[in-house]
């Protein structure tokens, strides 16, 4: 559905049974909750049968209540606040082992991620960044971080990377004020999407460059200026971002990068073993300070 799925439910319901329109009140009302729950859960809740929730369902024009419910989970995607999110995490979750129960659904968001991520627009995507002039990388709030990794790598393979600073939107936009035809434009968004990183997105497009998003959904407001959408799994319902499947989708990306620059990578890291060996920049393993020591006496 292309309108707001709480708008239809809302206009279509003085024609509903009365049924219908207690499971509609709710959804309207409730829409956080009932987009977890089972059609039997859902019935039980406002007072009617299993049945009478799937005939709301297609009558909505759904074909089903598994239909139903994914459009009402990608519709609170980007609307709930964090104290729902809460509420939702503490519903699904309870207080009993929370460590297998969170591990178990990233493993799932991997799985996901994989059955539903374009390999066309992988490949593609990996084409583009190593063919491009300059590669340009946003993600803000959450995603920065993913921005950073993304960057930090990058930044080992190619001579003309950029973080964009995100602290206030003029200084953005000056930062990818020179973006061109021969420039890749790295978008990273996860809902509750970023204004700042859709308005650079449309930027970046009108200024000839090509954008990849690294986003969840083909819905998500900056797919529509990518050239390229790689869409990874992203739990928003807990009030804290999994960026498991995100990370792993980044990590898959700058490893088909990689494969495509071997040459120049295999040189430039035997340069940095050189200068992280002379500057000390990582801690030496034990037996190795053991054997300096001995040396030294």
């Amino acid at each position: 559905m292309e309108k707001d799925l709480l708008s239809v439910i809302e206009q279509m319901t003085p024609q509903f049974s009365k049924g219908q329109r207690l499971i509609a009140g709710y959804i309207i009302h409730h829409f956080d909750k009932a987009a977890f729950m089972t059609a039997s859960k859902l019935g039980s809740t406002v007072g009617v049968s299993e049945s009478t929730v799937v005939r709301f369902a297609s009558e909505i024009g759904f074909e089903g209540y598994p239909q139903l419910q994914k459009a009402l989970q990608e519709l609170i995607r980007n609307k709930l606040t964090t104290v729902q999110r809460m509420d939702v995490t503490n519903d699904q979750m309870g207080d009993t082992n929370i460590l297998a129960k969170v591990l178990n659904k990233d493993i799932d968001k991997i799985r996901h991620t994989l059955e539903e991520t374009s390999m066309d627009d992988f490949s593609k995507a990996a084409d583009t960044i190593v063919s491009a002039r300059n590669i340009y990388i946003i993600g803000v709030r959450s995603s920065s971080a993913l921005a950073q990794f993304l960057s930090f790598y990058f930044n080992h393979i190619f001579p003309s990377v950029r973080l964009i600073n995100t602290t206030s939107t003029s200084e953005m936009f000056e930062q990818i004020m020179r973006i061109g035809p021969e420039d890749v434009f790295i978008a990273i968004s996860f809902p509750r999407y970023s204004k700042r990183t859709v308005m650079s997105c449309r930027y970046a497009r009108n200024n000839g460059a090509k954008v990849i998003s690294i986003t969840d959904s083909g819905k998500s407001p900056i797919a529509q200026y990518a050239d390229c959408v790689l869409m990874a799994r992203s739990d928003m319902a807990s009030f804290v971002d999994s960026l498991v499947a995100p990370l792993s989708l980044i990590n898959a990306l700058i490893v088909a990068v990689g494969m495509k620059k071997r040459e120049e990578i295999s040189q430039t890291y035997a340069r940095l073993e050189q200068i992280w060996d002379e500057y000390e920049v990582y801690e030496k393993r034990s037996d190795e300070n053991r054997a300096l020591k001995e040396e030294e006496q």
